[in-house]
């Protein structure tokens, strides 16, 4: 029986694939350091606050496939304290309106300001959080992203959230031009725990971070705004501005989300973050997942190699399939840490 089994396994054994990984320029995700305020911030949709004079503005928001240049501007700072990640976003538009009122709708329906976290970088349980400019909020807990079969909880509530908007100029006059809008939130820490003595507080680490701005074309009816049809009748296409860019529209690949690292110094002080090279070759296994995801000639029950390269390194990475999916697997060259990434999407890290 077991010669008949090392048969078998040698059977299952097939050639080296050289697919090499590459991630384009413009995928490449942003980094912000969010560092720590010795001070509360006062949530009122204002910068006025002394911790927000001492820090940076992001680099502006990119088209969500990150090649063209948006109509308008937007621009966030991050800040935190043990017990508040805080947000503040500065959107440029000349016609500011909104007219959902109800939690919990579906906000994206109106221009927008969205917060996508995903605390450890999984891709997997998830949090996104959709805010308006009349401050009316949408937050959804995800289990998986939308490519797989998933759980979306829209009955999850952010609790403790604070959040103020402040219009430069008049929400929904169409008589005038305005500057755009400021939304300021403090998104509590105890949101994002997954039991109750978890102590999730980022100290001088990353978070997997990304933001959004939906923005569409209206029309104007006796006054009043509206998203606006095309000649068929159906409403045109919605514009996403994002910060660190998706290379193709969607915002539910967490893999390619930005890095928020949370620095223990205060604001005024400097700190330094890169991507660190497992996080390159992380970001490179997905690049081959995504190719794998599309194959639907693989055979049950074979092992495969494809090739990545990283760093001037040329990696190895095992693709197992099974009778019940498949997974890609390696061992990190820089760390020496198992990588597995699983046929749904997660990202699992062994020792």
């Amino acid at each position: 029986m077991r010669s008949k089994y090392n048969i078998l396994s040698v059977l299952l054994v097939c050639c080296t694939v050289l697919v090499n990984a590459q991630i384009k320029k413009a995928e490449v995700p942003r980094s912000y350091i969010a560092y720590q305020t010795p001070t509360k911030i006062v949530v009122d949709g204002d910068e006025n606050d002394a911790s927000w004079s001492k820090v940076a503005w992001s680099n502006p928001f990119i088209d969500i496939e990150g090649v063209k240049s948006p109509t308008y501007k937007t621009q966030v700072k991050m800040l935190w304290d043990k017990e508040y990640f805080y947000i503040i976003a500065k959107i440029e538009e000349p016609h500011v309106w909104a007219d959902i009122t109800k939690r919990d709708a579906i906000i994206f329906y109106n221009n927008d300001f969205e917060v996508f976290i995903d605390p450890d970088g999984d891709t997997h349980n998830y949090y996104e959080l959709e805010i308006n400019a009349l401050n009316t909020a949408w937050d959804l807990f995800i289990n998986k992203p939308y490519r797989d079969s998933n759980v979306v909880l829209n009955d999850w509530d952010l609790n403790g959230l604070k959040s103020a908007v402040k219009v430069n100029g008049t929400i929904n006059d169409s008589s005038d031009v305005d500057k755009g809008w400021v939304l300021e939130m403090a998104i509590p820490w105890a949101a994002y725990k997954s039991s109750y003595f978890q102590k999730n507080v980022p100290v001088d680490k990353f978070w997997r971070v990304n933001f959004s701005r939906v923005n569409w074309n209206h029309s104007i009816t006796n006054g009043k705004y509206s998203r606006k049809k095309g000649s068929n009748g159906k409403y045109l296409h919605e514009y996403n501005w994002v910060w660190s860019p998706q290379g193709k529209i969607s915002m539910h690949m967490p893999e390619k989300w930005g890095y928020v690292y949370f620095s223990s110094k205060k604001p005024g002080k400097k700190d330094h973050f890169e991507i660190s090279k497992d996080e390159k070759l992380k970001h490179a296994m997905y690049v081959l997942f995504g190719i794998e995801k599309k194959n639907t000639k693989r055979k049950k029950m074979s092992v495969s190699y494809l090739k990545t390269t990283v760093e001037g390194k040329e990696i190895k990475v095992k693709l197992e399939s099974h009778s019940t999916g498949w997974n890609l697997i390696t061992k990190s060259p820089f760390s020496n840490k198992t990588f597995i990434i699983t046929e749904d999407g997660k990202f699992i890290q062994k020792k």
